[in-house]
């Protein structure tokens, strides 16, 4: 370990400590994943109910074998494809894996990060573990339901002293939440998309993966992490506004006196410069969109406006993963949730 922080992150997670650190989606809030005690203090600085599973960060993709059974070959191939990336599945746990970390269920979300100062920690941890399963469970390093970190400002921001090592490894370079592809339950099926696509996902194990709509409505019981109808919410409230309605809406409510901050990818500010008015204008392309879009929400979220209005996203597939994030967020903005 030539690096000394990464040696501190270490003892921090050897002795039940919480480390938040870099990936390339988001920011996550880490501990010993084969540790209960450690795992439960995660559930503690973000005030996560219990029963939300928690993904299981992994130094490589051989490490499946020793946090899940029954694995299927196409959760190898998906593997073997994809990781290190932000592609996590859902398959039947080892039954020692802590229930803490599974939410009480019987199967475990696994993934290979693809962020080089994580993998550094993750094989610098495996190695003072071994013979024993090394996994790092962590969820995004903010309090639940509110917008996940992209940067480790933002980590310290949320958090605080609640967490005393931040690895600070820059702007998170995918900045959404992985894909999630369940394989428990025989046909895969996708219940968070994400940047790896079902075209991605099909292309290597030969089938399209079910994908899960929002009408199928939730399931009593999240089986995976941030699969709440409301999620990754700011707390002013944030309305969706379709591209063609966009101004006027923004009009009238400045017309009436209001502070209105936007978040657009196309066209400017319809009333020029103006002290109540914020209009963010985003990158028309579903990738960099999502790149920006936790920093850009954070952003407007601290103006202190009475709404965030969001240009509607295309109904392309390739917006699927940013649609997605924007519902949700929309869902559960402007009230307590999250606080």
């Amino acid at each position: 370990m030539a690096v000394p922080i990464i040696k501190k992150a270490v003892e921090t997670l050897q002795a039940g400590g919480l480390v938040a650190l870099p990936t390339e989606t988001v920011y996550g809030l880490g501990a010993d994943a084969a540790n209960p005690e450690a795992v439960s203090k995660i559930f503690a600085a973000k005030g996560r109910p219990a029963d939300h599973p928690l993904i299981v960060h992994l130094a490589d993709v051989a490490s499946i074998a020793q946090w899940a059974e029954d694995v299927p070959q196409a959760a190898w191939d998906l593997g073997a494809a994809f990781w290190p990336g932000p592609l996590t599945m859902i398959l039947k746990k080892q039954p020692w894996v802590p229930l803490a970390v599974t939410g009480g269920q019987d199967t475990v979300g696994l993934r290979v990060p693809a962020h080089p100062l994580m993998l550094e920690l993750l094989a610098a941890f495996a190695a003072v573990r071994t013979p024993a399963a090394a996994g790092i469970a962590a969820p995004s390093a903010n309090r639940f339901g509110r917008v996940s970190p992209t940067t480790a400002a933002h980590v310290r921001e949320e958090l605080g002293d609640k967490v005393s090592i931040v690895l600070d490894g820059g702007p998170c370079t995918v900045g959404i939440e992985s894909t999630i592809v369940d394989f428990s339950r025989g046909v895969p099926e996708i219940l968070r998309p994400g940047a790896i696509s079902p075209d991605d996902i099909a292309c290597v194990i030969g089938v399209s993966p079910h994908v899960r709509g929002r009408a199928e409505g939730e399931v009593p019981v999240p089986r995976v992490s941030g699969s709440l109808a409301a999620h990754y919410a700011p707390l002013t409230p944030l309305r969706q506004v379709g591209s063609g309605a966009l101004a006027e809406e923004v009009a009238r409510l400045v017309r009436a006196g209001g502070r209105v901050a936007v978040l657009a990818y196309s066209g400017s500010a319809p009333l020029g410069a103006n002290p109540v008015l914020h209009w963010q204008t985003m990158t028309p392309e579903p990738v960099a969109y999502a790149r920006e879009l936790y920093a850009n929400l954070r952003a407007l979220d601290a103006l202190g406006a009475e709404v965030i209005l969001v240009e509607e996203v295309p109904s392309a597939t390739n917006w699927q993963a940013v649609a997605d994030r924007l519902n949700r967020a929309a869902a559960g903005s402007g009230t307590s949730y999250g606080k």
